[in-house]
């Protein structure tokens, strides 16, 4: 299986695609992520798509070269400085509302996959990460009908779309026997996502059950399971479509995986960014939100789900 990190990507990346008329003379509008990691691929290739669409302006894709506040708010300086028209991140942290509230006071801000709703974000698009926790619940409940004592594993504990995928998981299995027992994080690190899952394999047995909250977190509990010699005894619950994750539960090791569309999260993003600098408004909601569900994906469903991905890109 191919590797999950998204290697030699620089804090700053961007996609090809302007005409001949130099990328200086149009207009800019960025796409921040939170991690370099092979989830964003589908938003590449949406934002790609949404490039052909919208010829008159540059589309910029980011990458953090690390997961930290310092690093995507250095980005978005950059950007604001710059002169970018528009901006759509993933905040590391949602309560950082002062440094939000900075950029959105320079620039048009929006927010996806992690919201940051106390800030002056104009619109979020993405998943309801609740909504996503409840599918995940929805999971352990067909795979453990006698329950189980699980832990969570993320990369950072205070962002929206953990918490929300928390609660929105206990909410699911709610009446049951199963029970998150707690959530270790990596701080974005994936070789200490996978220490986490080592040390918990070995202080916590009893732990029946582990839940990848993050894209690469579960591609951290497999390798850590299968250099334990424990894949199919540990029930595994995974979030996303990382491909070690995808063939995890095509093979039975994973229990099942529920799937964003980010794809759709930076095709739409960018033609609503596009359309709001241009002063049409229409497409902003009155509560600010727009959500694009995911889906859960069993074993019979992956070969599908791979072609439907592989086509989407272009492969």
């Amino acid at each position: 299986m191919k590797r999950y990190l998204v290697a030699g990507l620089s804090a700053v990346t961007v996609l090809a695609g302007a005409s001949a008329v130099s990328a200086a003379d149009k207009p800019q509008l960025a796409f921040v992520v939170n991690i370099a990691a092979d989830f964003w691929k589908a938003a590449e290739a949406g934002t790609k798509k949404a490039q052909a669409e919208l010829p008159n302006y540059e589309l910029l894709f980011k990458y953090p070269d690390q997961s930290t506040v310092a690093i995507q708010n250095q980005i978005m300086d950059d950007l604001v400085t710059g002169g970018v028209k528009a901006i759509m991140v993933s905040p590391i942290d949602p309560n950082a509302v002062d440094a939000l509230n900075k950029i959105a006071s320079e620039t048009a801000l929006f927010t996806m996959d992690s919201d940051a709703s106390k800030s002056k974000r104009i619109a979020y698009v993405g998943s309801s990460n609740e909504a996503l926790g409840e599918q995940a619940g929805q999971i352990a409940k067909e795979a453990m009908p006698n329950g189980g004592k699980c832990m969570g594993f993320v990369g950072h504990l205070d962002a929206a779309n953990f918490t929300e995928r928390r609660d929105g998981f206990n909410k699911g299995v709610a009446g049951t026997n199963i029970v998150l027992v707690d959530t270790r994080s990596d701080g974005g690190d994936q070789t200490a996502a996978k220490k986490n899952v080592e040390d918990v394999l070995v202080a916590n047995p009893d732990i029946t059950c582990m839940v990848g909250f993050y894209s690469y977190s579960t591609p951290a509990i497999y390798q850590a399971l299968s250099n334990a010699g424990k894949l199919k005894q540990i029930t595994v619950i995974a979030f996303d479509d990382d491909p070690i994750t995808l063939g995890g539960v095509k093979e039975g090791s994973v229990a099942g995986t529920v799937v964003q569309q980010p794809y759709q999260w930076a095709y739409q993003g960018f033609k609503l960014m596009a359309k709001y600098v241009e002063g049409d408004k229409s497409g902003i909601p009155a509560d600010g939100v727009i959500i694009i569900p995911g889906k859960i994906l069993h074993a019979a469903d992956i070969d599908g789900y791979v072609a439907d991905l592989k086509a989407m890109q272009g492969k």
